[in-house]
């Protein structure tokens, strides 16, 4: 998986998608061509795992 360090010394998923983070849902819903609320929507029901959210929003 994709981890990096922050300059906090916290440990990046970037295999996941925080639903309530704006920025991180804005960045999907730009790169999938989707609103914001699509990405949510998809976050919820396919849980955080950027590739099952990528393939939730594919279905709508």
């Amino acid at each position: 998986m994709a981890k990096k360090q922050t300059s906090r010394g916290r440990t990046q998923d970037r295999a996941r998608v925080a639903g309530g983070q704006d920025h991180e849902v804005k960045y999907e819903a730009k790169k999938e061509g989707v609103s914001k609320d699509t990405v949510k929507k998809a976050v919820k029901s396919a849980g955080n795992s950027r590739k099952k959210v990528e393939t939730e929003i594919g279905r709508h």
